[in-house]
């Protein structure tokens, strides 16, 4: 056990360290290696500190902190840790430490922005870390907007691409609207009761009009949705995490989305009191809804890094979903389904930190030596990056929720929460969980579809583009993360009492119910028995098969030398890439089951030789989808400003004596509003 005093001492070191490597960025040669190994290697060591200080909150150890001479205006920085920032700590450590190691390698080829991002990354990660630690209304904005700010500078680091200028447009304008409607919440609640206190508003939150906590609720709820990726506020993920390099787009999927879900968590069961059951129900459906539309996009998206970004669309989703039957659950006091529906909230979070970093950095690994992103230009990688595409495909195996890895148990622990539903006492809400139920089995078995589509496309198959002729496996630090990744997404799903453990803890006491699960090393059970897997059987049982497959076939004498014949063609004489299949072909069907969400627009052009118009020289097939979010909502918005803003034109003169016309008119008109 550490105390109070040793907490501090581990934070203020991890501070000084995140410091050493904003400022030596600055200082060094922003195009030598030792300015990218120093500031991404204190970058490190600063995160491990973290990690450490994670698990030390989770065992039991807390701290407190106020400095009063800093931010006065809202009584001083206020700091404190309990089990709950303890687990987002670890998960924003586990993150981060990979993608660290990942990017000593990766950012080799940013010559002329090594101090942006050293500095940025130096910013970012410690602002992050002391989003979880805040505890009141100016040190959580303070630091949230540091955040927001650094990994903007990092998304914008290919800043000469139109792709990624705009992909930072759009992520400035809805990381501040979502900003916007915190800074209402926040206000309300402080004019509510008269504390910029977090932890005194759950203790004043019963003294608080229910329709104002309601309206707060609401309003928060946007802000953190909006930066946790949920739909319909996910516009600026499939832009943004692709225009950024590909360690950063590890840390923003893989950790800062969470911390949307950190604040959801924190109004609707903590900051705001006990809420009505339709909060709940909200966030459910727009978990429901984020998930299902999330992985419809993956399926069709073309680019890897995209695909990858609306996975966590689809996986936020689910996390959404666990976390609002937690609420509704509170809502009846049934405190102990509530817990265990957060778990599985909770879990599936470290989980998406695990396998969506594996997967962002083997993306960053092929889009490193093959220069492209599009999985249509990729095929036979597997041969030229052998790890690289194993790591994928236990990424792919971990977030299509496959045994014996991580997203299995988190999305059968977030099953067993929806299902016990019955226990409550309204059809309504049953028939919400019904539906909600549906939405997540469909969800998981697109999400194999998706992945299936992603890692044989991309890795299997003869190559389909010059780039891929040349490609050649990663350097060993980006190696070296991948397989940490990888290694952690078995150990989670083998032995996932290691995570249970410290999970139960963390929202027994932030809920001071025990969550509705018993555990061991064999098995788990939820709701008494209501269900219940082995998952280190099931591991043992499937590496038990695949030992006796290899067995029996060495018995039977097969031969496991390597043979080199010619594929069979199919009465084709010769075996080439353009008779392969393809990422559009594989997604065609679904584009015409589902048509209706992907409004897609075909075009075909056709081009005639000179001699004669009957004989066709080429010929070109666009098969283009929209996105139904923002035709129906950001379309009209956009389109709406536009016509304001011709309109405002207008009194737009240029003329200095008009503009102090316009000065006085306004100094008159509040005069008189304060008279």
């Amino acid at each position: 056990m550490l105390n109070s005093a040793a907490m501090l001492t581990l934070l203020a070191a991890s501070l000084m360290l995140f410091a050493g490597g904003a400022a030596g960025a600055l200082v060094f040669d922003r195009e030598s290696g030792r300015c990218r190994r120093m500031t991404h290697g204190l970058a490190l060591c600063g995160t491990v500190l973290v990690l450490i200080l994670g698990i030390a909150g989770l065992t039991g150890n807390s701290f407190e902190l106020l400095l009063p001479r800093i931010l006065p205006l809202a009584g001083g920085l206020a700091l404190g840790l309990d089990r709950l920032s303890a687990f987002f700590l670890l998960t924003i450590a586990v993150g981060v430490i990979p993608s660290t190691l990942f990017a000593v390698g990766y950012t080799r080829q940013y010559r002329q922005e090594q101090a942006l991002l050293g500095f940025a990354l130096n910013v970012f990660v410690p602002a992050m870390m002391l989003v979880v630690l805040s505890r009141n209304v100016l040190t959580f904005l303070v630091f949230w907007e540091a955040m927001s700010l650094a990994s903007y500078f990092l998304v914008m680091t290919e800043k000469d691409r139109d792709e990624t200028r705009s992909a930072g447009w759009l992520y400035m304008v809805m990381t501040h609207a979502g900003l916007a409607c915190l800074l209402i919440g926040f206000l309300a609640m402080l004019q509510a009761t008269g504390s910029f206190s977090m932890p005194e508003w759950a203790r004043a939150a019963e003294g608080v009009d229910s329709g104002v906590r309601s309206l707060v609720f609401l309003v928060m709820a946007a802000g953190f949705l909006s930066k946790a990726g949920a739909i319909p506020f996910h516009v600026w993920l499939p832009r943004a995490h692709p225009a950024a390099p590909s360690h950063v787009s590890a840390m923003m999927s893989g950790v800062m989305i969470k911390l949307g879900v950190y604040g959801l968590i924190r109004i609707g069961f903590e900051w705001l009191g006990p809420g009505p059951g339709w909060w709940g129900v909200l966030i459910m459906i727009v978990g429901a809804v984020s998930a299902l539309l999330g992985v419809l996009y993956a399926l069709i998206d073309s680019d890897l890094k995209c695909l990858l970004a609306y996975s966590s669309v689809e996986n936020i989703g689910v996390i959404l979903l666990g976390v609002g039957a937690g609420l509704v659950f509170r809502s009846y006091n049934l405190g102990s389904l509530a817990a265990l529906a957060l778990m599985a909230a909770l879990y599936h979070s470290l989980n998406h930190t695990v396998f969506k970093g594996l997967l962002f950095l083997s993306a960053g690994s092929v889009v490193h030596v093959t220069g492209t992103r599009i999985t249509e230009e990729m095929g036979g990688l597997l041969k030229r990056m052998p790890h690289t595409g194993a790591f994928f495909l236990i990424g792919s195996l971990a977030i299509s929720a496959m045994p014996p890895f991580n997203g299995f148990i988190s999305e059968w622990l977030t099953f067993q929460s929806l299902l016990l539903s019955f226990r409550v006492p309204e059809q309504f809400i049953n028939l919400v969980f019904a539906l909600c139920i549906a939405s997540l089995a469909l969800t998981a078995g697109l999400a194999a579809a998706c992945f299936v589509r992603a890692f044989g496309i991309t890795f299997l198959a003869l190559p389909r583009g010059q780039a891929v002729e040349q490609a050649h496996e990663a350097d060993w630090t980006m190696r070296t993360s991948m397989g940490l990744l990888a290694l952690a997404c078995l150990t989670l799903g083998v032995a996932p009492v290691l995570a249970l453990r410290v999970l139960s803890g963390a929202v027994n006491e932030f809920l001071g119910a025990a969550p509705d699960l018993s555990f061991d090393w064999s098995n788990i059970a939820a709701a008494s028995a209501f269900g219940t897997i082995a998952p280190l059987w099931v591991a043992v049982i499937l590496a038990l098969l695949m030992l006796a497959a290899w067995v029996g076939l060495r018995v039977y004498g097969a031969n496991f030398s390597r043979r080199y014949y010619e594929t069979w063609g199919c009465g084709r004489a010769v075996q080439t890439a353009d008779f392969e299949y393809t990422a559009a072909a594989f997604a065609n069907p679904f584009k015409r089951v589902f048509a209706f969400l992907y409004r897609p627009v075909e075009e075909t052009e056709i081009e005639a030789h000179s001699e004669s118009r009957f004989f066709v020289k080429t010929i070109t097939y666009r098969h283009e989808s929209r996105s139904i979010i923002e035709d129906s909502i950001y379309a009209p918005i956009v389109a709406t400003v536009r016509r304001l803003a011709a309109k405002a034109r207008t009194v737009q003169s240029g003329n200095v004596h008009g503009y102090l016309l316009y000065i006085l008119a306004a100094l008159l008109t509040l005069l008189l509003f304060a008279k």
